[in-house]
This record gives C-alpha cells, structure tokens and sequence, in this order.
C-alpha cells in the first residue's frame, strides 16, 4: 500500500453500496461541508431531492476485463439526485463520511471542488491484479487521471482480488470533467464509450424529475 492510501481512513462498503454509514461531522470543525441534503443546488441542471427513479446501474459505466469488473459512477450532485431515494442517500453519505479527504484534495487544488466518481472493481476469476491508476476518464479531447484515491475497502491497496470480492473507493479528478457531454472510460486496455447513451437517459429522466416535484400528487 502506497504511502498516500496509509493516511487515508480505509471504510469498509459493500460492492452495491448497500449500506453506508455517516462519519461523524462534528470533527470535521472548519472543514468546507457538502450542500445539505434538503438543499437543491443552483444551475440549469439543478432538481429536487426525492423524486429520481433511476438505478445505480442505469447511470454506471460498466467494463468488463479478464478476471474482473470495473463500475464507474459520477457522483455529481444534480446526477445522483435522478437516483432513487435510497440510491442517492447512500452515494450522498459515502462522501459526507469522506469529506475531510475531500477538503484536503481541495485546498491541495486551490480550492477547486474534484469531481468525484465512485468506482468499483469485482473479481470474477481466483487472484486477479488491478492497477487502480490506470483509470483514465477522456472528456472535452483531454485525458484526465485520478488526482487522488480515497480507498473505501479493507485491502485495497494490496491492488489484488479473490473471486467474488469487491473493492471500491472514491477517485477525484481535475473539475473540468463535463458530464453534459460524450466522455470515455478506460481501465487498462478497455475503452468504454457508453456515456453518450447513458446521458439520453439522464437527460429523460431530469425532465420525469421535473414534472413529478411540480404535481407531488399525482
């Protein structure tokens, strides 16, 4: 394990994010904070919490390599707001639990907010090795790369997995990652360009969004 991933908290989550749990914010003190999670954001693209239909799966970027699979998640705050309730509260609470590494990655960044994507490898064969740098996202012609890890699983820096283990962590990037546009992921010597598609969903649901907050009742 690299001396970076030894000063990070290590916090142990399932691959499907079934259960997140808040770390304390009262020792965060001075620490910049998330928006409240009753709070909408501003923009054009901003919508209300509670009202997304949409799966974790519907908005990930999914490859499959030899021996293992790699998920990818934007957790962009307008984004995961188009997820179900409990989808978007856990994505929400997993950087709450996160934000003092968070905050250190920003002031290191002069006091530019990362993207932040939530990324999991899963082990389909016995002993498999992943290099967790070699996630590379393309957007805009520029490749960018991880400006940090913050590793969220027991062993991930070991960089190695069994079959049918998972290990995940949140990967923060340079903010000039549009999400409103055709971008790619890659791991190693697989490419993925589904975001184009994923983003009709997006947008499709941003409008279902809508429409639900401004009639509750119907």
């Amino acid at each position: 394990m690299t001396s970076r991933w030894r000063q990070i908290a290590v916090i142990p989550i399932s691959f499907f994010l079934g259960a997140c749990t808040g770390a304390n914010q009262a020792a965060i003190g001075q620490e910049p904070t998330l928006t409240p999670i009753t709070e909408d954001t501003t923009g054009r693209a901003s919508v209300p919490v509670g009202f997304g239909t949409l799966r974790q799966d519907e908005i990930a970027i999914r490859m499959e390599l030899p021996g293992l699979i790699v998920r990818a998640i934007p957790l962009e705050e307008n984004l995961i707001r188009l997820l179900t309730p409990d989808s978007y509260r856990a994505l929400r609470e997993l950087q709450e639990s996160n934000q003092q590494a968070i905050a250190a990655v920003t002031r290191r960044t002069g006091g530019r907010a990362p993207d932040l994507w939530y990324v999991s490898f899963y082990g389909v064969q016995p002993d498999v090795h992943f290099s967790p740098m070699e996630l590379v996202i393309t957007s805009s012609g520029r490749d960018f790369r991880p400006l940090e890890i913050i590793p969220l699983s027991t062993g991930f820096g070991e960089q190695r997995l069994k079959q049918r283990e998972a290990q995940s962590a949140i990967y923060l990037f340079d903010e000039a990652i549009d999400l409103d546009q055709p971008l790619s992921v890659s791991f190693q010597n697989v490419r993925d360009d589904s975001w184009e598609q994923i983003l009709t969903r997006i947008e499709r649901e941003r409008a279902l969004v809508r429409a639900r907050a401004s009639h509750p009742s119907q």
